[in-house]
């Protein structure tokens, strides 16, 4: 008898996460159909992952997008 799959745990809304098969982080922003929708750190539109497809992000990937932020709201690309 197999062991029974334990659902992966859902994220918080904003939380950051690294898109393995893009080599990409984005912002989580929700469930729909059984996938997760990302969002550009920066803005921009939504792209969908299989929850397997993703992982935490490291310090360093959440520096480099917080400064990344940081940066284009200071050239005013973005509120």
């Amino acid at each position: 008898m197999n062991a029974p799959e334990h659902p992966r745990l859902v994220p918080e809304v904003g939380a950051l996460l690294m898109d393995v098969t893009r080599d990409r982080v984005g912002e989580f922003r929700g469930v729909w159909a059984g996938r997760w929708a990302l969002r550009p750190v920066r803005g921009g539109v939504e792209w969908e992952v299989e929850p397997g497809d993703v992982r935490p992000v490291t310090a360093e990937q959440r520096l480099r997008a917080e400064v990344g932020k940081a940066n284009a709201r200071s050239r005013g690309e973005i509120a």
